[in-house]
Order: structure tokens, then sequence, then C-alpha cells
């Protein structure tokens, strides 16, 4: 098949029937420019995905008179956000970016209380409010939201559609980019998709993906891994009430949607673009690995997965162009960075920097995270990193054995260390964290815990034992500083710059106490924010050291848009790298230890046609003498600027 020419057929029947005239002049020409330039691509990814489907053709016009139907829908103010966007494509590389991650009845009473507290989001800094999935779901246990029953329905008890959208403008108006979850992996039992298959509507029924017995899940399970063991074992439910198994990779009410089916991409890219004329600049792709289906197979990371992804993003360009994709991909590293392009997610999480940070203040030793990032941080030099050190998820050891066993270390055995050091359980250890996920078979876990109470903030407070305080503050702005400078967009979870500890109430929850994940959810009230802001608590400790080192991020665009080198140390105690625009250069290094550490100065030698340097985090100015060593505090971080 000539696939230009059978595209160039398929769009002039398109064209010749769609009615277009609906529209203004003006959006008239942008519409058929935009699908003109962007239709190819979408082809060449639906014919790959459904050459075999019959109906192939009707799915695509229809398609289109969606994305038609979209566009007309969207706001003037939001085709404008959309022209603003396609000048300045690398808005998300600024040094101005700062993003934070919260559950709105966690950090307000509703949509409408969350639109009174922008000024204190202004004030600390934040560009980029991620709201975690905020849909109408199933009462009592809803995997934190993540089980969508309506993706135009707010949950009631937060607010209505209405109420977004306000917020969404409000947000707009004080320069804070929104960010919502597009939870297309599947939805919940109770979705009115659900519901219909479940009456043996046969148009719904193939939204799922259905069995009569377990013969061909059986098939399928002797390759996936499970997700939440703790829960229950295997990926499929037996649905008792219809006699039939559904594939359920997560939990029994998120049912997967069967992507081999054209309607679904059809359905859910209607649901999408609902979201994206709500006002938001950003889609995180939740559970995006886990789409497509193959046999024999464990039904990750599939080749069709990466075309459907593209499919999305290409709808996007043509009826919303603004909107960005981010990436939640919690794999192995080498497959976190194959969705990491412009045709697919322009933004991802980064969870091996987050994985690798935890893991050096638990062995106070830097050598993987050296070895893993000196070839594993650059990325598309259109695509951006969100690096995070916590979020409402658990933490996996996502780095790569290979990595791991350059530098001597077993990856198995060493999961099994950080695991113990997390929860608590290896002696000397700082850290108070649950164990999440454990999987009796392979011993498999992951870990939960708020920032602070893994940094041992938890530990001190209980103890009364000031030094053990002390060094938790200084885990917890060592973090922040590497956030911060790295490269990419910081993203705080809600609660992280005021200390927020675990919360243990989720245990008295019937519905919550299954889940440790709720530990690292805490209740943010008046009284927290307030303790930040009296001199000498803990919390305001935290509070003017992160604001400090957020501001010194926004005022110097090496921190923006400029390049990563990860170098090279001779201290293992010692993480360093190099930050590098057209017109500044900027050397960041950490001490990973409790103990003070002597540091080569061949680090600096980008420096080295500099006499001066002044570390911004101090405000001393620093001398460069390559012929001796200098002397790093315990835990301290260097942000070092060439005075030029």
């Amino acid at each position: 098949m000539n696939l230009k020419l059978e595209s160039q057929r398929s769009l002039n029947r398109i064209l010749n029937r769609l009615d277009i005239e609906q529209l203004s002049k003006v959006d008239q020409r942008l519409f058929k420019k935009r699908l003109e330039q962007h239709f190819p691509s979408l082809f060449e990814n639906l014919v790959e995905i459904y050459q075999s489907r019959y109906d192939l053709h009707y799915q695509i016009e229809q398609l289109v008179s969606a994305l038609l139907a979209s566009f007309k829908q969207r706001s003037r103010a939001l085709k404008n956000r959309d022209k603003k966007r396609l000048a300045n494509p690398l808005w998300h590389q600024s040094e101005k970016m700062l993003g934070m991650a919260c559950y709105v009845d966690l950090v307000a009473k509703d949509l409408d209380d969350l639109a009174t507290k922008v000024d204190y989001y202004q004030d600390l800094g934040i560009t980029y409010l991620h709201l975690m999935p905020l849909y109408k779901s199933p009462e009592g246990d809803s995997d934190g939201g993540y089980a969508v029953s309506d993706y135009r329905c707010v949950n009631p008890e937060l607010g209505t559609i209405k109420s977004l959208n306000n917020l969404a403008k409000i947000l707009d108006k004080a320069g804070i980019s929104l960010v919502l979850d597009f939870v297309f992996n599947h939805t919940s039992d109770e979705h009115d998709w659900a519901v219909k298959a479940r009456q043996g509507e046969l148009d719904y029924c193939d939204y799922y993906y259905f069995f009569d017995d377990k013969t061909i899940p059986n098939q399928y399970e002797n390759h996936l891994r499970e997700i939440f063991p703790q829960v229950r074992r295997g990926s499929f439910t037996y649905l008792e009430d219809i006699d039939r198994w559904v594939w359920t990779t997560f939990n029994s009410f998120q049912w997967d949607l069967n992507y081999s089916n054209p309607s679904v991409f059809n359905a859910i890219v209607g649901e999408m673009l609902f979201l994206a004329n709500l006002g938001c600049d950003a889609l995180r792709l939740d559970a995006l690995a886990f789409i497509w289906k193959d046999m024999g197979t464990d039904c990750e990371n599939r080749p069709k997965a990466h075309l459907l992804i593209q499919a999305f993003n290409t709808c996007l360009k043509i009826a919303a162009p603004s909107v960005v994709f981010k990436s939640e991909a919690i794999v192995h590293p080498d497959e976190v960075a194959k969705y990491i392009k412009p045709e697919e997610c322009q933004l991802s999480y980064n969870p091996l920097l987050m994985a690798l940070i935890w893991n050096s203040l638990a062995t106070r030793k830097t050598r993987l995270l050296n070895q893993s990032l000196s070839h594993r941080f650059e990325i598309d030099e259109n695509c951006t990193w969100v690096n995070y050190a916590r979020c409402h998820d658990d933490i996996g050891w996502t780095f790569d054995d290979a990595d791991a066993g350059r530098v001597g270390i077993n990856g198995y055995d060493h999961r099994l260390f950080l695991n113990q050091f997390y929860t608590g359980q290896f002696e000397g250890s700082f850290a108070s964290g649950m164990g999440f996920g454990y999987n009796p078979e392979n011993g498999d876990c992951r870990v939960c815990g708020s920032l602070a109470s893994l940094a041992g903030l938890e530990q001190g407070l209980a103890e009364n034992d000031a030094h053990l305080i002390e060094n938790a503050i200084a885990r917890i702005l060592l973090i922040h500083h590497i956030l911060l400078s790295i490269g990419g967009i910081p993203l705080l979870y809600a609660g992280d710059e005021l200390a927020m500890l675990n919360d243990y109430r989720f245990l008295e929850d019937e519905h919550k106490k299954h889940d440790a994940r709720w530990v690292n959810r805490p209740l943010i009230e008046a009284k927290h924010i307030k303790q930040a802001h009296q001199s000498g608590t803990v919390q305001n400790k935290v509070w003017g050291g992160l604001k400090h080192a957020i501001s010194l991020r926004k005022h110097y665009a090496v921190f923006g848009q400029a390049k990563t080198q990860i170098l090279p140390t001779t201290n293992p105690h010692i993480f360093a790298y190099q930050r590098q625009n057209e017109s500044d250069m900027a050397i960041c290094i950490y001490n990973f230890s409790e103990h003070s550490q002597q540091v080569i100065p061949d680090i600096l030698v980008g420096l080295s046609q500099f006499e001066q340097t002044t570390d911004l985090i101090s405000g001393d100015k620093l001398a460069i003498q390559f012929n001796h060593n200098f002397e790093m505090a315990p835990y301290q971080s260097l942000w070092l600027l060439a005075d030029c």
C-alpha cells in the first residue's frame, strides 16, 4: 500500500463530506491547515495499528468529525493559547517552571476553596499545578481516583465541571499551568461503557477484554507481572453475575480498555479533548505502558502502545496543540526513554533519578547514581524531564541491573536492602516508611512514605534528637537542590515544602487501610502552613531553605534551557554535574554523607578560565585553587556559578 497516496485520498474523501462551514472563515483555514499538516502521520499510525479492521476508513472519518467538533467547542482564549504555545514550544524548559502535585481534598475543601489558595502557590513560586484525579469514581476504594466512572463529571464532593473550568481560568491568570490526569488504560466498572458491557450490549462488550473461561487469561498470565499482589493475585477478575472473566491489570474494579477496537480509541479521544478544552496545559498519561496487549509478552511497552500515543498526540496537534503529554512510565529506564519524544510525550517523569537519589542517601554512595545518569539523563532536546523525589505513589527501584553490575552491585540483593532500609528494618536506618505491593513469590516490594519521614525527620522528632533532626533537614534540602538545578521541571508533592510527616490515619479507614500509599498523602491544614512561617520551627527551616533555592533557580537561566553533563568524581560520596547554556556555566556538587568530605578540584575544570566563583546557595565567593582539595560539610550542596 502506498500510504502517502492512500492518506491523501482518505483526507480528500473526508473533507468532501466534512461540514467545515460551521466554523468561522478564520477557523476554517486554521483547522484545514492543521488537518492537512498532521493527517498523514495520524493515518499512518492508525493503518499500522488497525490495518486488519474492515471498518478502518469509517472509523477514521468518525475521528476527524470528533476533532472538528472539539475544535469548534474550544474557546477563543484557548485558541489564543494554542497560538502562543506554538510560537514558544519549549515553554516547559524555562527556569521559571516549578511544579506541584496534590489531591484537591487534601489541600482544600473543594475546587472553589482551592481557588482561594492560589496566592499561596504563587508565593512559593509554583507555575504548574497537577491535580490528582478528581473525576467521578466509585465510593470507597477507587485507587486514589484512578478508577474513573465519568471523565466529564467532577467528583461531586469536590465541585462541578464549571468550578474546575473556573479554577483553570484563575490559574491561567496567575501564570500557573493546570495539569490533569488522562486515565486511559482502564475505566471503573461503574463507567457507563462498563455498565452497558455488563448488560450485554455488543458494541460495548468489545470495549473491554472479556473471556468465557480462564483458558486464555491463563495463557496471558504466564508472562504478566502482578501490580498489586497485596490486594488480589493475577490480572483478571471473575464476574459472577455474567459468568465471564475481564482483564483488570490493577484492581478488580478497574477494567482494561480494549484498544484493538478502534471505537475505543475514538471514544477516548473524545474524553481527552473534553479535558483539553477545560483549560489544562498538560495531560499526565497514566499507566501508558499497559495499553496494548500481545499474547506471549508481558503486555507492557508494546510497539503499538507507542503508535497509539503518537496517534493521541497528533489528535491534540490538530484540535488543541498547546496541550502536551507527560509520560508516567514507571518501568525499566530503557523503556522510559522510548516514550520521550515530541511525537509522543514532551514531558516525562524521571523515576530513575528519584530512585537513585534515595539509593544514594541510604548507601551514602553515589556510584550507581553517577553510572546511571552519565548515559541516561540526556533526552530529546525538545523534551523535558519532570524531576521528583516523592509523589502520590510508591517508590520502585527501577534502576538497570547492568548499570548496577558495572559498579559491583547485585541488583536483586540491593533492592532487598533498600526495601529494608526505607521501612526501618535495617540497623542504623533513619527512614520511617512502609512496604507496599509485597509479592510472596519473588520478594518484590516497593516503599511508601512522605519525603520528610523517609529522609529521617520523623525519627529525629520522635527521639527528640537535635542532630538527627539537623541531618534530616539537610537531606530534605539536598534532595530539592538537585531537583531544582539538574535540568527539567522540578515537581514537589504537596506537603514536601512543609516537611509533612507520614499520615497514619488511613489505617483507620476501611477503604484505605490495605493501601499503604495513603501514608504519603497527608492532609494539609492551615496550622501546617502557619508552622512553616514561624521562625525556628523545623517546618520554617525547610520552607525557608526551599524558598531560597527556588528563587535562585528562577533568577538564573542556566537552570532552565541548558545542557547537563554528569561529572565523574573520585570521592564515592560526591555527586556533581555541570549546567551550561550559551552564556553561563554552573557546577553543582553534593555531599551524600553525614560526614565532611574532601573533594578533588578536578571536577571544576569547566571553571578553569575563571579565578573566582560564587556559591549561589550560601552567597560565598570562592577562589578556585586547582592544586588543593576543598572540603564539603555533611549533606552540603554547592551551586557554583562562574563570575564572568
